[in-house]
């Protein structure tokens, strides 16, 4: 199987095997540089370089390759510090009231439905999260769980326990039957799995930049669908809320038009730069070019782990499954196997009893084979 990045891209790939975008990816060696460059700057120069008007500009390039990456148009697109600040801001905003509710899932990463739960103790709303069972939710629960007075449905593209992957376009379907929103974490799809806001007509979207989109922590992106924009006023504001940012006049606030509006602080810019220098690279290479190649690594990976006698508790259906693989061995402890492959310095995670393996493209299939190689030196002890 041939490389789609070179070691330049990933340097320190060779120096070990490293299973665990899921967790924190390796970062890209340009989103690197363009982070400590910005630091550097800052640090050696101050605003003589990162003046008013760069500070005025600094997301432009980061909204156009988040646009590019899910097809969307670059004004609909915010850039913040955290998937969490945007989505509390965006909770915020949408403020469902009393007698109405957001459904999610109980396997949901929390942060995804924490925000709503803090919105619930203030209005009142209910916050349905829907059962798993064998670890999996069934996208029949989420739907039959919507009714009329569901204002939102708030998941996670891929559950990060298990890799599970929800058909956004269903979702989307039976949300915007009940006049429901769709909100969707893409944290652990976004620069993995080929994601299109117009063909799957999601409402909001937002994503982290350390794991599958290998850049720094510090920095996200949201997508506002453009019928939201004129009518959501953000939850979290500041001096850069308004519609001219520099003109500080604390009497009002005109916001921005477009998704801007989120924007409203100052952070660590140099992550943001790195964020967009991540995305521009792995957009060239092609999110679809990328998808089949962690899928080819995963589909090794598993079939390598059965044929050790391991239970994999990911979906392995298409259209359910993702480069996320979770597996254990009975009658053995799963941390003894983490630990016992760490220490041949290959690196994964534990999640929920069992182990949980996350290839990206800076893998190969040699590290799969020496992962699964080390794999059976722990079971057969």
């Amino acid at each position: 199987m041939k490389p789609i990045v070179s070691e330049k891209d990933f340097p320190t790939a060779k120096n070990f095997v490293y299973l665990n975008a899921a967790n924190v990816a390796l970062m890209y060696s340009g989103a690197a540089e363009a982070t400590r460059d910005w630091v550097t700057d800052l640090a050696e120069h101050g605003s003589n370089n990162f003046d008013d008007h760069a500070e005025e500009n600094v997301f432009k390039a980061l909204h156009r390759e988040a646009g590019r990456m899910i097809n969307a148009p670059e004004d609909t697109i915010a850039a913040g510090s955290s998937t969490t600040e945007l989505l509390c801001s965006l909770a915020w905003a949408v403020a469902p009231g009393t007698g109405q509710n957001v459904v999610s899932t109980e396997i949901v990463f929390p942060s995804t439905v924490y925000p709503w739960q803090r919105v619930a103790n203030s209005t009142g709303c209910e916050i349905r999260l829907v059962k798993e069972k064998n670890n999996v939710v069934a996208v029949d629960d989420i739907i039959a769980t919507i009714d009329q007075n569901t204002a939102v449905v708030c998941i996670s593209h891929v559950e990060y326990g298990n890799g599970q992957t929800f058909d956004l376009g269903l979702l989307a379907e039976a949300a915007h039957e009940h006049g429901a929103l769709l909100v969707v974490d893409a944290t652990q799809s976004a620069g993995a799995i080929p994601i299109d806001v117009q063909a799957t007509p999601v409402d909001a979207l937002v994503s982290g930049s350390y794991k599958w989109l290998c850049a720094p922590f510090g920095a996200a992106f949201m997508y506002v669908a453009p019928h939201l924009l004129d009518t959501l006023e953000p939850g979290l504001v500041g001096f850069r809320s308004h519609r001219n940012m520099w003109d500080l006049d604390a009497g009002r606030i005109e916001y921005p038009p477009g998704a801007e509006k989120f924007e409203f602080s100052t952070m660590a810019f140099g992550c943001a730069l790195g964020l967009t220098s991540s995305m521009a690279f792995l957009n060239g290479i092609g999110i679809e070019n990328i998808y089949n190649y962690n899928r080819h690594l995963a589909d090794m990976l598993l079939e390598g782990l059965r044929s050790r006698g391991a239970h994999s508790t990911s979906p392995s259906s298409d259209g359910h499954s993702s480069s996320i693989i979770t597996a254990y061995f009975e009658n053995i402890d799963s941390t003894e196997i983490i630990q016992g492959i760490r220490n041949k310095h290959v690196y994964v995670s534990s999640r929920a009893g069992a182990i949980r393996f996350s290839p990206h493209l800076y893998n190969t299939a040699a590290d799969i084979e020496q992962a699964l190689a080390h794999i059976a030196g722990c079971v057969n002890r």
